[in-house]
């Protein structure tokens, strides 16, 4: 064995699994068709059920289509038979896989399921299965053959089911008009929630943890501000708390390129006159724009009057997985 033989039986699996995916787009049908509209129409939940590798491929489909809205759970339907096929009511959907459509777990069931007057949605490789033929419509997900060299294990079967486990699950988001929104809130967790979520209400700093000076503070003492609060930028503000301008590290090196006097140059003098500032309710990855839009390292946040109601600066950002 060498690692050209390993390549080669490699790229045959993959040429296997390609083909019969590649086999499923004559079945999207009108049998598709009736399946998408018996999801679209479900009050309830649809059920996926399927057992071994099969069963799998379900738990799979089951939380894409929960993730994409449509509400979705597996069942495994061993345990149906014990009990969980209470969790089924007259207003969901059961979506079985079954490669050859005579899964004795599934067929015990099917009876139960008939009697519930459920839509029951069929994933098969055989479309005269017993499975097949209870069902109210059935896709036919058969393959010319396993990947497997001994044509056993189940591999480009499962790899079929799974994609047309798919198309029915993004066919029916697109249909929903189901939005990047609507996905954050399912995954409020991962990046992608965070991003479209995420608001820098979440991340200020606000009250005494905001840098800020009064106009015609000395630099020096701006200095102290800054090393206090830690964030590379203070505020410099009037008696009523509006914003006036900016101070930040860049100010200061520039600053320091004039061989201004730190200790006897009052801050009105080098500080940035027209900082960017924005409002309360922003999400976090629009202010991540425009800190990468202006090379701006932190902004201030002000109400309608351009009083200052908090700071935040990119170290914020990276902390709260926004970047």
């Amino acid at each position: 064995m060498n690692d050209t033989v390993l390549k080669k039986l490699g790229l045959a699996v993959l040429e296997t699994e390609c083909a019969a995916v590649d086999a499923l787009k004559s079945r999207i049908d009108d049998d598709f068709v009736r399946a998408c509209h018996f999801m679209l129409e479900c009050e309830g939940r649809v059920v996926v059920i399927g057992m071994g590798k099969s069963g799998h491929v379900g738990g799979k489909i089951a939380a894409t289509l929960a993730s994409t809205g449509t509400p979705a759970f597996f069942v495994h339907p061993g345990e149906a038979s014990h009990g969980d096929l209470g969790m089924i009511t007259s207003k969901d959907v059961v979506l079985a896989l079954s490669n050859s459509g005579e899964t004795d777990e599934i067929l015990t069931i099917l009876p139960i399921i008939k009697r519930l007057h459920v839509p029951l949605i069929s994933l098969t490789g055989n479309p005269n299965s017993t499975l097949a033929r209870a069902a109210s419509v059935n896709i036919h997900v058969g393959v010319q053959k396993e990947a497997c060299p001994l044509d056993l294990a189940p591999t480009a079967s499962t790899t079929a089911a799974l994609a047309m486990g798919d198309a029915l699950a993004i066919s029916l988001l697109e249909v929903r008009g189901f939005t990047a929104d609507d996905f954050a809130r399912s995954h409020p967790g991962g990046k992608l929630g965070r991003r479209l979520l995420l608001l820098i209400d979440d991340l200020l700093h606000t009250g005494d943890r905001v840098p800020k000076v009064p106009s015609g503070t000395l630099i020096c003492d701006a200095l102290l501000e800054m090393t206090q609060k830690g964030l590379g930028t203070t505020a410099i503000v009037d008696d009523h708390d509006t914003v006036l301008g900016i101070f930040t590290d860049g100010d200061l090196r520039r600053a320091l390129d004039h061989d201004i006097d730190l200790h006897k140059t009052p801050i009105d003098e080098v500080m940035t006159r027209k900082p960017k500032l924005i409002s309360p309710g922003l999400l976090a990855a629009e202010a991540l724009q425009i800190m990468d839009a202006g090379k701006f390292n932190a902004l201030l946040v002000v109400d309608a009057d351009k009083r200052l109601i908090g700071a935040l600066n990119m170290h914020d950002l990276l902390r709260a997985g926004v970047v």
